[in-house]
């Protein structure tokens, strides 16, 4: 492996004579050399456009083209810092975003055009992406020792490279101070950890804009000199096309792609690619499983965030349903008291006895981490650093042997008969059906006291209230307070540009059984379920 230097402008320097492969995408190949002197030629037509007396944000409003490619080196070549605009946002928060972030600049593609229209962007420049390819042509010919001049600039590992902003599933999205070590940082773990080399391909089809892609697709491939391949928006059909054409040998991922890989046909040949290595969180372990089974690969999934303050990773023994190991430092801790929570008691059909005090926040005692807090957004940034530590708004509990499980985000934390239930332990048991591809829980209001518990799931096959019954009560670990109340059959559970569940969305339309959704009550006090009839129109 490459002795990765301190900076991303060091790593990218490291490249510019170098004519081995760097980005795929399509039938269009860039060597190093021109990846490295394109971005270059990306931060001087920039710096010409940027006010020297505003911070020198640029927004980017693009898919995973080879121009968001170029805008991140551009950045990473330290003059400026690159705004990841999600181009899943419209309207009134997508012009919140730009302006929280301090965007002068926006970089948009044709296609996203239209997502400007109608705001009011005075003081920023919107800026076709055909613009740097037409004003500096971005062809530097493999031959040539010297490129575009590169941007006066003396980035330190504290410097700030981009703001990203946060998936938004438990409220409005924090953009996120991303450093240059908290992206060099993650290049040089994953390669150690996953053994990663120049030689391999890395295919990147999560959006550039978020973390996951940009540390654990792109910032690897820096450290090492390999090979990035664009695909310009995941696909779960053109998923293994791609993984062939490029003969990717590494893909990242974050949510849930491999599930809707899997829910592809499967052919007798589908283990017949170059992949090795697949890296990512928040899979569900059956996924994980059965898509190392089925495309003969590695698939290697750990807990994190945007933030990356709080890590836990599965290693060899992790049992099931669990996260894994947490990082030194890593604590669940009681928000209320401050303290720690004792260690879950699990019963000998596998259910937890005391979740009242086992559950907590998952917390790095040590303090940030890489958490450099979120940019322009002071009140955010104390409620997560609070008495010195990282709280970071997930519950989870820990076993005897100090494995870590989910309870997930802390409004998941449901009360149902005077009873509390964590969603995400339920969620895992709902997903044991061999029909439920994705399972979501999420609470409504009691018409008495408390809440009522409501699974959406999507479904595969076709499932009857009876069989739906049956399943349950065959679940040892299921209590009989979580047994859901409603249960809704979606086509698809809605979801952020980052494959998150935005359950607020799910509890605006509470059990509302319109014409697409196959709503099923059970009896308040049985276990039987029945249709729940359509809501007038």
């Amino acid at each position: 492996m490459v002795d990765a230097p301190a900076t991303l402008r060091d790593l990218l320097l490291a490249r510019a004579d170098d004519d081995a492969p760097a980005l795929l995408a399509g039938d269009r190949r860039w060597s190093w050399r021109e990846y490295v002197a394109t971005a270059a030629a990306r931060a001087a037509a920039l710096a010409d456009l940027l006010d020297p007396a505003r911070p020198p944000h640029v927004g980017v409003l693009l898919d995973n083209t080879p121009e968001m490619a170029f805008q991140l080196a551009a950045a990473g070549l330290g003059a400026h810092v690159v705004v990841g605009l999600n181009t899943t946002r419209r309207g009134a928060g997508l012009l919140a975003d730009i302006r929280k972030a301090d965007a002068q600049v926006v970089v948009v593609e044709p296609a996203h055009a239209g997502l400007l229209d109608g705001l009011d962007l005075a003081g920023v420049r919107v800026v076709d992406a055909a613009w740097f390819r037409q004003a500096r042509p971005p062809v530097v010919e493999p031959a040539e020792t010297t490129g575009p001049p590169l941007p006066h600039a003396e980035p330190t590992p504290d410097s700030l490279f981009m703001l990203i902003f946060t998936s938004g599933t438990s409220g409005e999205p924090k953009a996120v101070r991303i450093t240059d070590e908290k992206v060099s940082h993650p290049g040089r773990y994953l390669t150690e950890r996953l053994g990663l080399t120049r030689d391999d391909v890395h295919y990147v089809a999560m959006p550039l804009f978020h973390s996951n892609a940009v540390m654990a697709g792109w910032a690897p491939a820096l450290v090492t000199g390999a090979t990035i391949a664009l695909a310009e928006r995941f696909s779960a059909s053109g998923f293994l096309p791609d993984v062939r054409r490029y003969a990717a040998t590494y893909a990242n991922y974050v949510g849930k792609p491999l599930a809707y890989v899997l829910a592809t046909p499967e052919q007798p040949d589908d283990a017949d690619n170059p992949l090795r290595i697949v890296f990512g969180n928040e899979a569900g372990e059956r996924d994980t499983i059965e898509f190392a089974r089925r495309f003969g690969c590695v698939v290697i999934d750990g807990f994190g965030s945007t933030e990356n303050a709080v890590v836990v990773s599965r290693v060899e023994g992790t049992p099931p349903g669990s996260l894994g190991q947490p990082f030194p430092g890593v604590a669940v801790l009681d928000p209320e008291t401050g303290a720690e929570c004792p260690r879950a008691e699990i019963d000998a059909q596998g259910r937890v006895t005391n979740l009242d005090d086992c559950v907590g926040e998952l917390v790095n005692t040590q303090g940030t981490g890489q958490f450099a807090g979120y940019y322009n957004d002071e009140a955010a940034t104390a409620e997560r650093m609070r008495g010195g530590m990282y709280w970071s708004g997930d519950l989870a509990y820990r076993d005897a042997e100090g494995w870590v499980y989910y309870a997930g985000r802390t409004a998941d934390w449901l009360r149902v008969d005077g009873e509390n239930l964590a969603a995400a332990p339920i969620e895992r048991i709902l997903l044991r059906h061999p029909s439920v591809s994705e399972a979501a829980v999420y609470a409504v209001p009691d018409p008495h006291a408390g809440d009522q518990l409501v699974a959406a799931l999507v479904t595969t096959g076709t499932i009857t209230p009876e069989e739906w019954e049956a399943f349950l009560a065959a679940q040892a670990d299921l209590g009989t307070k979580a047994w859901p109340r409603f249960v809704r059959i979606l086509d698809a559970l809605p979801r952020t540009a980052t494959n998150k569940v935005l359950k607020r969305e799910l509890q605006a339309t509470g059990i509302d059984a319109g014409p697409d959704t196959t709503t099923w009550e059970r009896e308040e006090r049985g276990t039987a379920y029945g249709h729940l009839q359509a809501s007038a129109p």
